[in-house]
């Protein structure tokens, strides 16, 4: 008898267990990255950590989700990024995309992304056209884009003295775009731009390109492109003594992960824009300390801090909206929540555009002496408000803002 009534009991259990597994949402993403590029170091596999982590994190408050993580390498290809996202919307049921490692793939992809009402959450990619002329109800653009990012390095450098530019860009429309929002601050502070020069991504050898930018007697050399691009710029300047000849370089989008790849010796000193410093606070620190554990010791990038963030306010909305069937729903229950207490990017608020809102840092790398523990690398020189940090709404052309 008493055997019988543990069978009953543990049967009953099983019953129970299944019934509320089966009655879990079942939601799926997709984290499409640089795998192996120029830009893996502050996206790629961290990112699917960082999304593993906001999975975790999420699962340890509520059951009512059953997540699954997938990943896969775009190779900073359009075409490739976009075969893989069909493939996994129409045969893996994949509902929400985040990172995107480059621009001409979240342009692509976002026209796809709303007619299959998913939801793509941008995280890596820079354009402000995905909060602008391509904003769409079904995309949001969580970390940086290439205004922010412009306007708060070119104009703190124009107002620090730096009149004259020359610039050395990524030939495609991340590179493009930065530099034509840099050269529009620098020409509207008073400054002047002496001309550029473009190269292909993940260029081998950037001899030619610094030789013009040298050629050109401009104060300040903005570097309007990313990852081991920027690194290796940086370093082949050095090489033909830039720096030493009078010029300074400016890196309009720079990684931690970069800083870290150059070392202080060649990095200090230079100025950059951030949305995240994972030495800024206790919440800030103690996310890098998980985050390291699962990346090889490395602190997360702003990126990756955006992967984390973007994913578990995307599974808070689906928890509302009680499916994921309708992506722009769930992207709206996302706005609808108004401002909100983001843990590493602190006071934010999605605009109907798209824009997610939060403060920007315009940091100075420090020099070797200065730090004092491994990633101590930044000086915070100032914080630049949510309002002022991204293009206004009324500006983008987006045709949501009413």
């Amino acid at each position: 008898m008493k055997n019988t009534f543990r069978l009953s009991v543990a049967a009953a259990a099983l019953v129970a267990a299944a019934t509320a597994a089966s009655a879990q949402t079942k939601v799926k993403i997709g984290v499409l990255g640089d795998m192996g590029g120029p830009y893996a170091d502050f996206g790629g596999q961290g990112s699917v950590e960082a999304v593993r982590l906001a999975v975790e994190d999420y699962a340890a408050s509520s059951s009512k989700l059953a997540v699954e993580v997938v990943s896969a390498d775009a190779q900073n290809k359009p075409d490739i990024g976009s075969t893989i996202a069909r493939g996994w919307f129409e045969n893996d049921n994949v509902d929400m995309l985040v990172d995107i490692p480059t621009s001409g793939i979240a342009l692509g992809l976002a026209s796809m992304v709303k007619d299959k009402n998913k939801v793509m959450i941008a995280t890596t990619a820079g354009t402000s056209d995905l909060t602008g002329k391509a904003c769409t109800p079904n995309t949001l653009h969580w970390v940086w884009d290439t205004w922010s990012n412009s306007h708060g390095t070119a104009e703190a450098t124009v107002k620090s003295g730096g009149k004259s530019w020359y610039f050395l860009t990524a030939d495609y429309t991340f590179g493009t775009t930065m530099e034509k929002e840099a050269a529009d601050v620098v020409k509207a502070n008073g400054g002047s731009v002496l001309g550029s020069v473009r190269h292909p991504l993940n260029a081998k050898d950037f001899s030619s390109f610094l030789l013009q930018a040298q050629a050109s007697k401009a104060q300040i050399i903005g570097l309007a492109n990313g990852g081991t691009d920027t690194i290796n710029s940086i370093k082949t300047a050095a090489e033909f003594g830039v720096v030493a000849g009078g010029q300074k370089l400016v890196g309009l989008v720079m990684f931690i992960t970069d800083v870290h790849a150059l070392g202080l010796k060649a990095a200090n000193g230079l100025m950059l824009t951030t949305a995240y410093y994972w030495d800024l606070n206790d919440k800030t620190r103690a996310f890098a300390e998980r985050f390291a554990k699962r990346n090889n010791g490395k602190v997360p990038s702003m990126s990756q801090a955006g992967s984390y963030s973007a994913t578990l306010a995307y599974l808070r909305a689906v928890e509302k909206v009680g499916d994921t069937k309708d992506g722009a729903a769930i992207v709206a229950a996302m706005r609808g929540v108004g401002t909100f207490d983001d843990p590493l990017f602190g006071k934010t608020t999605i605009r109907a555009d798209g824009r997610v809102v939060h403060d920007m840092y315009l940091v100075e790398v420090k020099k070797p002496e200065e730090s004092k523990k491994p990633y101590d690398y930044y000086r915070i020189v100032a914080t630049i408000p949510g309002d002022r940090a991204f293009r206004p709404a009324a500006e983008g052309n987006c045709p949501l803002v009413k």
